[in-house]
């Protein structure tokens, strides 16, 4: 039976291994250029056009060019925009009345890795079906049986302006009659997509930044800088005296904040920031912010006294975009930093969410650390517990009661969240309560327990 092409978010894996090997790749760039020709075009010339975007990855050039020629081959014609956020491709696919549009990153992954991430005409990642679809014509068809004539290969050309069209859009989600004058900022850009844009944006509003993690060379992507090493840039904040520290992932559509005090500020706190302030301002849609279920309890109260909704999904990104389109919702996001604004980004983009608490602080007129602790955390303990096997958790003999006793005992002033990891050999549990000891021995309960019965 064939691998499983396209996991959690797209396609990834390993460089040269598969399935990010040349020939996959190809394969997936005349699968999807077959599936788009059967598609009604959006242009009168019935010409079929794709956008590929990438991060700063060294095996970028590779897939990029196998990707390129797969969809030319298959008719269509590439538009080639150089490293990008992921946000800045969901963006221009839409605005440039493009078919689709791919980037190639595998997020905060090692330079090792990489990935490729499809989007619709309308800016949203495809569906699961055209997943599925994609998959099924790379492993089981003759492709190449597909291949229109010579005189029907398609074209590749660089936008040379990309960057400029992204730049221009960020920065018109941040009110006009604000600026960053007087702000001193740290940026950190993990070496990824964003490090011309991001430092470009912040200027021209006119703040001071300070940029690190800003000169990639393709195999320093993510490595100790970004946003899963935050205390990295809670060190530059405290050493430069900054206002604010603003760190992004390798290809920006995540963002994690550190405040004046070098306090971490995860996208639980930005949620809790972000949704008080558009519930008083009235763009709060329906009152509902959506989160996964790895959302703070402490969230959960805080929204429960102020009269917002908070919806929770599945551990991913794409599920809390599923909801927010479903329920018509304004504001959702994950606690890793993935912060999601329906009314300006189709998907995550690190540097939107940046502007938005910047634009919070400004109005306000506070300090990030102020804005901070509206959000009171619940204590949070998670372990991971390696497994040789999965199995419906509930099926599990003494599983259930195991879980009913420890909620009993946390009698409705925390959790406990058990899960299997989307990637990994891994199941996580998660316990919240208000006494670190004993959620601490709930935790260690719990996995002893899972480690017994899935070793």
């Amino acid at each position: 039976m064939a691998e499983k092409l396209f996991g959690t978010d797209g396609i990834r894996g390993t460089a040269n291994k598969s399935p990010i090997t040349p020939d996959i790749i190809l394969k997936v760039g005349q699968a999807l250029g077959f599936l788009l020709r059967q598609q009604k075009s959006n242009h009168a010339s019935n010409k079929k056009r794709v956008v590929i975007g990438k991060d700063t990855r060294l095996s970028g050039y590779m897939v990029e060019m196998a990707l390129a020629s797969g969809l030319n081959s298959m008719g269509v014609h590439v538009q080639l925009v150089g490293p990008l956020p992921t946000p800045g491709i969901g963006f221009l696919t839409q605005n440039m009345r493009a078919d689709a549009g791919i980037v190639i990153s595998a997020s905060h992954n090692p330079y090792n890795d990489n990935g490729i991430k499809i989007f619709g005409p309308d800016g949203y990642k495809i569906s699961e079906d055209m997943e599925k679809q994609i998959q099924s014509m790379v492993y089981n068809d003759d492709l190449n049986s597909l291949l229109p004539s010579s005189q029907g290969i398609g074209r590749s050309k660089r936008i040379e302006d990309a960057q400029g069209r992204y730049i221009v859009y960020v920065k018109n989600t941040f009110p006009l009659d604000y600026t960053l004058d007087g702000l001193r900022i740290v940026l950190d850009c993990a070496n990824g997509a964003s490090y011309k844009v991001g430092p470009a944006i912040l200027e021209e509003l006119g703040a001071e930044v300070i940029v690190v993690g800003n000169n990639p060379d393709g195999t320093n992507i993510n490595d100790k800088v970004g946003a899963l090493y935050p205390n990295h840039l809670s060190q530059n904040v405290v050493k430069f005296r900054a206002d604010i520290g603003i760190s992004l992932d390798g290809d920006a559509d995540r963002v994690i904040l550190v405040d004046e005090k070098g306090q971490v500020v995860n996208g639980d706190h930005v949620l809790a920031i972000c949704g008080l302030d558009m519930k008083k301002r009235g763009l709060l849609k329906n009152d509902t912010v959506v989160a996964t279920e790895m959302a703070n309890f402490g969230l959960e109260k805080l929204f429960k006294a102020n009269g917002i909704q908070l919806i929770k999904t599945n551990v991913g990104d794409k599920y809390v975009v599923q909801e927010m389109r479903r329920g018509g919702y304004s504001l959702g996001g994950e606690n890793s930093g993935h912060l999601i604004f329906l009314d300006h980004s189709t998907t995550g983009d690190g540097l939107i969410a940046a502007l938005k608490i910047l634009a919070v602080m400004r109005r306000e007129q506070k300090k990030l650390s102020e804005l901070r602790d509206v959000l009171i955390e619940m204590p949070q303990i998670l372990k991971n517990v390696r497994v040789a096997r999965r199995t419906e958790l509930d099926q599990i003999s003494g599983y259930n009661e195991l879980h009913a006793k420890i909620s009993k005992e946390l009698n409705g002033h925390g959790r406990i969240f058990v899960r299997f990891s989307g990637t990994e050999p891994l199941v996580r549990v998660l316990v919240e309560g208000p006494d670190v000891q004993r959620i601490h021995q709930f935790a260690d309960e719990m996995a002893s327990f899972l480690q017994k019965n899935l070793a």
